[in-house]
């Protein structure tokens, strides 16, 4: 009797704090609670492949990428592209994401798309070969009208005559447009 009775008061004291918090103050409660962007933006960075499929022409290599998102109303999805580039080829990727808050002005996200490479069987840093490519990454408002992002994708069986995945690292600067 003595543990539910505990449980209880427990219980009660802990209710009556969050009421209290949201009741004395509830601009700042909600202000507080607001996480995420909902940010639509284009960027531009670094891309690097740090893999290859253990054949010719499909070596780790390093270049550029210009990513766009826009966000999908209210929804926690939004559409995004990418386009990856080095000296050989473009790799340009659609995706779909959802997105995840988890701090003010900063979402994670994770996304799935298709990999379409413009000469397959030359090296992009997402592989040789066009390819079904799953993603996440963070994304974060800096200043006014400003975030950076990074993220990770691989492509799935993106090598040709290889059954090895590729895998990307990109990271840019991007410019809030809506």
């Amino acid at each position: 009797m003595k543990k539910i009775l505990k449980s209880v008061m427990t219980i009660s004291a802990l209710s009556s704090l969050a009421i209290a918090a949201v009741t004395i103050n509830p601009s700042q409660a909600a202000a507080e609670t607001k996480k995420g962007t909902d940010a639509s933006y284009i960027g531009a960075g670094v891309a690097a492949g740090v893999t290859n499929g253990g054949q010719n022409n499909d070596a780790a290599n390093f270049g550029g990428n210009i990513t766009g998102r826009v966000k999908l109303g209210n929804t926690p999805f939004s559409a995004r592209g990418n386009v990856l580039w080095n000296d050989n080829t473009t790799a340009i990727i659609p995706e779909v994401s959802v997105d995840v808050p988890i701090a003010n002005g900063t979402n994670a996200f994770v996304t799935g798309g298709y990999s379409f490479v413009e000469k397959n069987n030359s090296p992009s840093p997402l592989g040789n070969r066009e390819s079904v490519v799953v993603g996440a990454g963070i994304e974060s408002e800096v200043a006014n009208n400003f975030l950076i992002y990074t993220n990770a994708k691989v492509g799935l069986r993106a090598y040709q005559d290889s059954p090895a995945s590729a895998v990307s690292i990109n990271g840019g600067i991007g410019y809030r447009f809506r």
